[in-house]
């Protein structure tokens, strides 16, 4: 191989990259500029009619509030950022620090609360500052077809409430410790997000109550610990517990650069289990030496969950594909 070859080759590589690193720096024609037009970001979607197509643009900052959606019509939010493909460069956080016990509710605690149908989030991140103790929610997500995209979760205790309709996470960041992935009655697709442990723990807790449709799927994401993580955090996490009896949750092509428990899945508690109509299984998994599934838990044979059998074979005409994995 010449010389010359490879340094065009070198050359229309860097030239590649440098495309696909797009920036989303000024706000598309008509949208709702904050804090040019608003100071906060409720106040923006409060100014909204309820049936409308949407955009809020937010310019870098941190903005200190809880954040509601519900309305009708399509609602579209971008943060501004220098590389849309890339969680680590976000310019834009929403944070808050409240726990479930004085908010009266997981729902109410929530950093970003999305109670609407065809919402999509890009490159902000969502906080609950309120730490270890108690349940404190980043996100908490009702919606169907809703998207967030390169946006980043950080918690500790409940982190993300993915509770119920059709939902993607794709190329975010997710941290926390305890059953940090939860919720009851969604279907949730997670691709190719950096999921950081801070303490012992689960991370997920699926609280499916029957055999229905919903389930969580997770495909090509890595699992690595936190930077604030807990010193006894390593071995001493799994990939879930069963919340309730039909839990369901699926692995697939995980990168698990952290010391996890080699048992990968856990019971809920000793002497109530909750194991009995659970589907907890894995492919393709990476990064860990001497796996030891308990007997309620399974390896794959083959990649036979997919977005499409997560939430829908319509995911395409709402699900951003520039995030695929």
């Amino acid at each position: 191989m010449s010389r010359s070859w490879f340094t065009s080759f070198v050359s229309i590589t860097f030239v590649s990259s440098l495309v696909l690193a797009a920036s989303r720096t000024d706000p598309p024609s008509g949208a709702i500029v904050v804090p040019d037009d608003y100071s906060t970001v409720q106040a923006a979607i409060d100014s909204l009619d309820d049936s409308s197509d949407a955009v809020i643009f937010i310019n870098p900052g941190t903005y200190k509030e809880q954040v509601y959606i519900e309305r009708n019509g399509p609602l579209t939010i971008y943060g501004y950022t220098e590389d849309t493909a890339d969680y680590q460069n976000n310019e834009v956080t929403i944070t808050y620090g409240l726990d479930a016990t004085a908010a009266g509710s997981n729902d109410a605690s929530g950093t970003l609360r999305v109670h609407s149908d065809n919402v999509a989030i890009y490159n902000i991140d969502i906080v609950n500052s309120f730490g270890s103790g108690s349940q404190a929610i980043a996100v908490s997500q009702y919606g169907s077809q809703v998207g967030f995209y390169g946006c980043g979760m950080y918690g500790y205790q409940d982190t993300l409430l993915a509770n119920v309709g059709t939902q993607v996470y794709l190329k975010g960041y997710i941290e926390g410790a305890t059953d940090f992935i939860f919720g009851q009655l969604a279907s949730a697709y997670f691709g190719g997000n950096t999921i950081a442990v801070r303490g012992k723990g689960w991370i997920t807790a699926s609280g499916r109550q029957s055999d229905d449709g919903g389930s969580y799927v997770f495909n090509k994401n890595t699992i690595v610990l936190a930077d604030n993580a807990d010193s006894n955090t390593a071995g001493n996490f799994y990939l879930g517990r069963p919340w309730r009896e039909y839990a369901k949750v699926i692995f697939m092509n995980t990168d698990i650069q952290a010391d996890i428990n080699p048992a990968l899945w856990s019971i809920w508690n000793s002497g109530d289990e909750r194991t009995g109509h659970v589907t907890f299984a894995d492919y393709g998994t990476s990064g860990v030496s001497g796996i030891k599934r308990p007997s309620f838990a399974k390896e794959l044979s083959s990649q036979s969950y997919s977005i499409s059998t997560c939430v829908g074979s319509d995911y395409a005409d709402w699900v951003d594909s520039e995030y695929f994995v």
